[in-house]
């Protein structure tokens, strides 16, 4: 369960042996949302609104990081 940046409290992990689409998983506090790297969407879970704004700022910053890591954790789902 890597834990690939941290944001004002905001934990951005991305785990091995997941499954599609390629996602992030973003925790705060209790709060934890499952958010597509490419589209920026949450497809599951939840965020506050300022958490998930700095959620998509980081992506934006950090999209194709983000892919490398998803795709080198879960080759199989390449």
């Amino acid at each position: 369960m890597p834990n690939i940046d941290s944001k004002d409290g905001i934990k951005i992990n991305i785990y091995n042996g997941d499954h599609v689409p390629p996602h992030i998983h973003a925790i705060y506090n209790e709060y934890e949302a499952l958010v597509e790297i490419e589209t920026k969407a949450i497809y599951a879970g939840y965020l506050p609104a300022t958490q998930l704004r700095k959620v998509t700022a980081w992506l934006v910053e950090n999209e194709q990081e983000a892919l490398e890591i998803f795709y080198e954790l879960n080759p199989n789902l390449r």
